[in-house]
């Protein structure tokens, strides 16, 4: 396994905490710390608790991982309707 090499996983998201981070459950049953993305927060892809992400791990600290990706949920769209602002 190469230095950069990062270890891709998936997990559901169960607890919102302070500052950016998630208390994630993979589906191998551990329990992890993550904070999203930088491209996440740069499209202000918004995550909460009950989705289902893809979390990139290092195999030196099995603790924490960076969420790369939020599957979407059934029955969502792609967004609201954005309302116009006021023209003159």
């Amino acid at each position: 396994m190469a230095k950069e090499e990062l270890m891709t996983l998936e997990g559901e998201i169960n607890e919102v905490l302070p500052d950016g981070r998630f208390g994630v459950t993979l589906d191998n049953g551990h329990q992890i710390i993550a904070y999203t993305a930088g491209k996440m927060r740069r499209y202000r892809i918004r995550s909460v608790a009950g989705d289902r992400v893809h979390v990139e791990m290092t195999p030196y600290d099995l603790t924490k991982g960076r969420i790369v990706f939020r599957e979407r949920t059934p029955g969502q769209g792609p967004g609201g309707a954005r309302k116009r602002g006021f023209r003159r």
